[in-house]
């Protein structure tokens, strides 16, 4: 897995900025995104950025993730936050500045031989075959050797 830093600032020079990437077959792209913070020279005011990403049915949706404001939230952690891009943030309201970066990961998707896949598959044989089977319990005939008595 590839990784590098990348980052962009949303301010009243810039509203938007969009991390795209070139799709490739055998590698998969993500941005873990940690954080949004107000940066030198925010002015006291309300600061609100909206993500544009794709959902689970890989639809665009809008999703505003911050509010910020040097009075109330100058910063907002945002864990470990994973999108796959294309990934656009907006500045909805405010001046900014607000920073945005992030960590793009590739993830090389390496093709399996059949080989591979053929020993992976016998050695499941294998641990299913080690498996006991489950037998039902052997009943007690006669009287039982303990007896609770109140």
């Amino acid at each position: 897995m590839d990784s590098f830093f990348f980052g962009c600032e949303l301010s009243s020079h810039t509203h938007s900025s969009t991390f795209k990437v070139k799709e490739e077959e055998d590698a998969e792209h993500v941005l873990a995104w940690p954080m949004l913070c107000l940066t030198e020279g925010a002015k006291e005011e309300w600061n609100v950025v909206e993500v544009v990403a794709r959902n689970h049915d890989h639809q665009e949706t809008a999703v505003p993730v911050a509010n910020l404001g040097l009075s109330g939230q100058p910063m907002l952690s945002v864990g470990d936050c994973q999108l796959q891009p294309p990934i656009a943030s907006h500045l909805k309201s405010g001046s900014g500045p607000v920073r945005v970066p992030g960590r793009p990961q590739i993830v090389t998707i390496s093709s399996v031989s059949e080989e591979e896949e053929s020993e992976e598959e016998g050695s499941e044989e294998n641990e299913e075959a080690e498996l006991c089977p489950i037998l039902p319990a052997k009943k007690q005939r006669g009287r039982p050797e303990h007896s609770l008595v109140g």
